[in-house]
C-alpha cells in the first residue's frame, strides 16, 4: 500500500482546497520519506487526523476527537470561514497490489453544514474512456470490511502513530492498550478467543435442540445459573479492569468496542431490515413470473414440444382431404367420360380421331385415381375448419406463447441474480448470536466508564469466588450434558466441542509462542540497530501474558528499565513499534507526528540515518523546527531519501494554515 495524494478542503486550520503529492519518488527515483515541517498548533496533527478520518470514518481514533461524538467532531473540523454553500472535503489516494496489478483507489469523505453527516465514495482508476475515476459502489458499501483487508485500525496505530504514544509506551511498564490489541491481532488471539466463543454458543444450541421437554426446564435452569454467574464473573473482571486502568482508557474501550461491532459485520447486520425487504421485493416478484409462466404451461405452449407430430398430424389431414375430394371427382367424371365415348361412337368420327379420344380420356382417369391414392379409409377424418385451426395453432400460437415464455425465463434469471446479490450481502452480515454479543460489548463498554473505581484486592477476591462458582457450575452442566446426549446418541457433537476447545486452547499457546519469538528477534534486531551501545542490549524478550518487555545483557542478566536513560527508552519503544510492524508482514506507510522528541544528538543521528529511510517504503513525518534541525535535515538530504518536503505556514490573524513546498531553511 502507498499513499498518492491528499487532498484537504475547509478541513481544520486548512481553508480552500489544498493537494498535496505524497509520492514516495524523486525524478523518478525511489525516496521515502515526506516531510511536513510545521509549528506547534499548525496543523501537523490535522493531517495525521485526516490520514485517518479518510480511512476509518466514524471508528477513526483522532488525536482531537476525543469524548465527541461522531457528527460534533465532524462539525468541529469544518474551517470556520467556510462558505454555506462549500462542503468539507478530504480525499486520500493510494496504491495497492489487486489481482497480482497495481490499483490505484480514491477514498472521498464530504460533509456540510448544517446537516453534519459525511458521504463516502470510493473511486477506482481506469484508463478506458475520457474519465479515469470511476464510482466502485460495492467496495463504498463494504469499505469498513475491504479496509480491514488492507490497514486494519487494530495495527494502524503501528504505522500512524505520535510522539505522545512513543513517550506513553517509553513509560510505561507494561504496554498500552493500542499495542496489547495489535499485538493480539497480529497473533490470531482474538480470532481464537473469538472461536472459542462460538462454540459454546454452539453447545448450548445443541443441548436446547435434544433436550426433551422435561431435561430442558432442568438444563435451562442450570444454563441460567452459568450465565448469571458469567455476567457476575465479567462484571468483576470490568471492575478489576478499572481499577487498573484510569477513567481515560475505559473510554477507549467503549471505542474499541465499537470498532469491533462495525468490523464484525455489526453495521451491515444493523442494516438487515431493509436487505431483508428489498429481498422479499424481489422474491415476490419471482413469484408473479413463476405463476405467470405455470399460466403458460397450463395454455398451448406445452403443444410446442409436439409441435413435429403436429406438422405431420396436419400434413396428414391435408393429404386424406385432398383424397377425398378426388376419390369424389373420380367418379363424376368417369360417368361424364363414359357419355362422352357413347356419343362419339354415335357421330361416326374417323378410327384415328376416335383412339386419340380414348387414349386423352384414360389418361385423365389414371391422374385422378393417382391423386386418389390408396383404397385404405381415412383415420384422421379432419375437416376444413379443423385444419384451418391446426395451421393457426403452429404458425402464430405457439410460437407467440414460446416468444412470451422466452421473455419471462430472462426476467425470471435477472430476478434470481438480484436476489443472489442481496443474499451475498446478508451473508456478509453477522449472525443474530455475533450481533446480539457485539451489542452486548458495546452496551458493556459504555457501561464501563461510569463503574466507580473499588479495592482492588476485594475485586481480586471476588473474582476468585465467582471463578470457583462457575467451574463448578460447569462441571454439572457437563455432567448433565453427558448423562442425556448419549440416551438421544448425540454426545458426539459435545465431545467434538470438547475436544476442540482443548486443541483451541493448546494452538493458543503454541501460536503465542511461536509469534512472540519471532516478535522478540525483530525487536531485539531492532533496537540493536538504533543504538549506540551495542554491548548493552543482547536480548529483547517479552512476556506472554502481559505483553511486557524485558532487557538481557550479553552475559544474560536482565537490564532494569530504569537504568536505561529518557531517549534510550524512547528508541527502545519505536524498536517496539518497529519490530511489531515488521512481523505483520504487510508493506504499508509509516506516519510518524514529532518524532524525535527527548532524544540527545547520538540518538537522534541514529533514528535520521537508520529508522526514517529503512522503516517503510513510505514515511510521513511531521515535525517542528526543533526536532528535525537543519542538521537533520540535510543529512536525509545527503542520504537522498527525501521524495517531497513542505511547510505548513499558520496565520494566526486568519487562524488558517497554507501548504507550501520547501521546509524551514529553504
Amino acid at each position: 500500500m502507498q499513499f498518492l495524494e491528499l487532498v484537504l478542503q475547509n478541513f481544520g486550520p486548512y481553508a480552500g482546497t489544498q493537494t498535496i503529492n505524497l509520492r514516495p519518488e524523486k525524478d523518478g527515483n525511489p525516496c521515502p520519506v515526506i516531510l511536513f515541517g510545521g509549528m506547534n498548533g499548525g496543523g501537523k496533527t490535522t493531517l495525521m487526523d485526516a490520514i485517518r478520518l479518510a480511512l476509518y470514518g466514524g471508528r477513526a481514533q483522532c488525536s482531537t476527537r476525543g469524548n465527541l461524538s461522531y457528527s460534533d467532531f465532524l462539525n468541529q473540523c469544518v474551517n470556520r470561514h467556510t462558505p454555506p454553500s462549500e462542503d468539507t472535503r478530504v480525499e486520500l489516494t493510494f496504491e495497492q497490489v489487486q489481482d497480482d496489478k497495481l490499483a490505484q483507489f480514491k477514498i472521498v469523505r464530504y460533509w456540510k453544514k448544517p446537516d453534519i453527516k459525511d458521504k463516502l465514495s470510493i473511486l477506482t482508476y481506469s484508463e478506458i474512456g475520457s474519465e479515469y475515476w470511476w464510482p466502485d459502489k460495492a467496495i463504498t458499501n463494504t469499505w469498513d470490511e475491504y479496509i480491514e483487508t488492507l490497514l486494519p485500525v487494530g495495527i494502524s496505530n503501528l504505522f500512524l502513530f505520535d510522539g505522545e504514544q512513543v513517550k506513553e509506551l517509553a513509560e510505561l511498564e507494561t504496554p498500552p492498550e493500542f499495542v496489547v490489541g495489535a499485538i493480539k491481532s497480529l497473533l490470531g488471539l482474538e480470532l481464537a478467543e473469538r472461536l472459542a466463543v462460538d462454540l459454546e454458543i454452539l453447545a448450548g444450541r445443541k443441548r436446547k435442540e435434544i433436550a426433551g421437554k422435561k431435561d430442558l426446564a432442568a438444563l435451562e435452569k442450570i444454563e441460567q445459573t452459568f450465565q448469571e454467574i458469567t455476567k457476575k464473573k465479567e462484571l468483576a473482571t470490568e471492575k478489576q479492569a478499572s481499577l487498573k486502568n484510569e477513567l481515560e482508557k475505559t473510554q477507549k474501550k467503549q471505542q474499541q468496542a465499537s470498532d469491533k461491532f462495525i468490523s464484525e459485520g455489526g453495521k451491515i447486520a444493523a442494516d438487515r431490515s431493509q436487505l431483508d425487504s428489498k429481498l422479499n421485493d424481489y422474491r415476490n416478484q419471482a413469484d408473479k413470473t413463476r405463476q405467470a409462466m405455470m399460466e403458460l404451461a397450463s395454455n398451448t405452449l406445452p403443444l410446442a414440444l409436439i409441435s413435429p407430430l403436429l406438422t405431420e398430424a396436419k400434413i396428414q389431414a391435408e393429404t386424406e382431404a385432398s383424397q377425398q375430394q378426388a376419390k369424389i371427382a373420380q367418379n363424376v367424371i368417369k360417368q361424364r367420360s363414359d357419355r362422352l365415348l357413347n356419343y362419339i361412337a354415335e357421330i361416326s368420327l374417323n378410327p384415328q380421331q376416335l383412339d386419340k379420344i380414348q387414349d386423352f380420356i384414360r389418361q385423365e382417369n389414371q391422374e385422378l385415381e393417382q391423386q386418389a391414392g390408396t383404397d385404405a379409409p381415412p383415420w384422421m377424418n379432419a375437416d376444413n375448419n379443423s385444419i384451418q385451426q391446426l395451421e393457426n395453432l403452429l404458425s402464430y400460437q405457439i410460437k407467440a406463447q414460446q416468444v412470451l415464455a422466452r421473455d419471462q425465463i430472462e426476467q425470471i434469471k435477472n430476478i434470481e441474480a438480484e436476489i443472489d446479490s442481496k443474499d451475498r450481502e446478508l451473508a456478509a452480515a453477522a449472525s443474530p448470536e455475533a450481533y446480539e454479543k457485539l451489542e452486548d460489548e458495546v452496551r458493556k463498554a459504555q457501561k464501563a466508564v461510569a463503574i466507580a473505581a473499588a479495592a482492588l484486592e476485594s475485586a481480586n477476591r471476588r473474582l476468585d469466588e465467582l471463578e470457583r462458582e462457575l467451574a463448578k457450575n460447569q462441571k454439572e452442566l457437563e455432567k448433565y450434558s453427558s448423562e442425556y446426549i448419549t440416551i438421544r446418541n448425540s454426545q458426539h457433537v459435545i465431545a467434538s466441542i470438547a475436544k476442540a476447545q482443548a486443541t483451541l486452547k493448546l494452538f493458543k499457546e503454541r501460536l503465542t509462542l511461536k509469534k512472540l519469538n519471532k516478535l522478540e528477534i525483530e525487536i531485539t534486531d531492532c533496537f540493536r540497530y538504533l543504538l549506540h551501545k551495542t554491548d548493552l542490549v543482547h536480548r529483547v524478550a517479552l512476556h506472554t501474558q502481559t505483553f511486557s518487555l524485558s532487557i538481557y545483557d550479553p552475559e544474560g542478566k536482565p537490564v532494569p528499565k530504569h537504568r536505561l536513560s529518557a531517549g534510550e527508552k524512547q528508541l527502545l519503544a519505536i524498536a517496539f513499534l518497529w519490530g511489531l510492524a515488521r512481523v505483520s508482514g504487510r508493506q504499508l506507510p509509516v506516519a510518524i507526528d514529532t518524532p524525535l522528541g527527548r532524544l540527545d544528538s547520538s540518538h537522534r543521528n541514529n533514528l535520521v540515518e537508520r529508522y526514517f529511510p529503512s522503516a517503510s517504503h513510505q514515511v510521513i513525518l511531521l515535525s517542528t523546527d526543533t526536532e528535525i534541525r537543519k542538521v537533520e535535515y540535510e543529512k536525509l538530504q545527503e542520504l537522498e531519501a527525501i521524495a517531497h518536503s513542505y511547510l505548513l505556514k499558520y496565520d494566526s490573524a486568519k487562524h488558517q494554515t497554507t501548504v507550501e513546498k520547501g521546509y524551514f531553511w529553504e
